[in-house]
């Protein structure tokens, strides 16, 4: 498998130093067939791209089943406002999100950590509006392991300020507004997973096992509120959260 990895790897990581070298799909001799295969190479792909500066973690599923999730490179997280320059920006996806700031290192260890251990260590919930960017010519063409593989489709993360009150926010009744040039592009009440903390949590306990836990100043990015919508390449994007400051994200050709 590493060999197989390692090739499918240099394949996503050439669509990202060239998007013109982005892929339809890994080809069938790498392509991976579960979801172990599909972290191999998400993480070969990691280890070129520098420190970990955040995750993003979906949702449980609806039977109980573990999330998806997959590292952020420190190099794409920047604070808003923010313009996002031509060259890597051929999708041009837009989420809007609400995401835990880690406050201490959360290394692996035998006993698990507990709820409230995690509540302790969240220091701030940001908005943030995740960039999302493909190695394929269409994500939405290929399966679940090769976007896995391809880190789900990050290609960058812009955040607001944070709160550190957190705990007295209902994110149950937190409404979003998402606007692209000044029209309502998506809007939800309510946090998409339900429970922020719970993804925050298996993060600690599995996903982020194999990177050395989760570590202090890191982001963790816990589902989308908006979907995510394509934009043109010099929208205006604002971000509203209500309780929030705004997140402000240009894109320029």
């Amino acid at each position: 498998m590493s060999d197989t990895a390692a090739q499918a790897a240099a394949l996503l990581l050439a669509a990202r130093r060239d998007p013109a070298k982005r892929l339809a799909d890994l080809p069938g001799a790498v392509k991976p067939a579960d979801r172990a295969a599909a972290y191999a190479i998400q993480h070969k792909v990691a280890a070129e791209l520098g420190a970990i500066g955040g995750w993003k973690v979906s949702p449980f599923g609806t039977d109980g089943s573990a999330p998806m999730c997959g590292p952020l490179p420190a190099s794409g997280i920047e604070a808003a406002p923010a313009t996002l320059r031509p060259g890597k920006q051929a999708i041009r996806a837009i989420e809007a999100e609400l995401c835990a700031r880690i406050g201490k290192d959360l290394p692996p260890r035998a006993t698990p950590y507990t709820r409230a251990e995690i509540i302790a260590c969240i220091t701030a919930i940001h908005p943030v509006m995740e960039a999302c960017e493909s190695r394929y010519i269409e994500p939405k063409a290929v399966d679940i392991f090769s976007n896995i593989a391809d880190t789900q489709s990050h290609g960058g993360l812009i955040y607001g300020p944070g709160r550190t009150d957190w705990q007295v926010i209902d994110l149950a009744a937190v409404s979003m507004e998402q606007h692209v040039d000044g029209a309502l592009d998506a809007s939800r009440t309510g946090h998409p997973a339900g429970d922020l903390v719970a993804q925050v949590q298996w993060m600690a306990n599995e996903g982020a096992v194999w990177a050395g836990g989760l570590k202090a100043g890191q982001f963790v990015t816990c589902g989308s509120w908006s979907g995510a919508n394509r934009v043109g390449p010099t929208a205006k994007v604002r971000i509203r959260f209500s309780g929030f400051e705004d997140v402000a994200v240009d894109y320029a050709e």
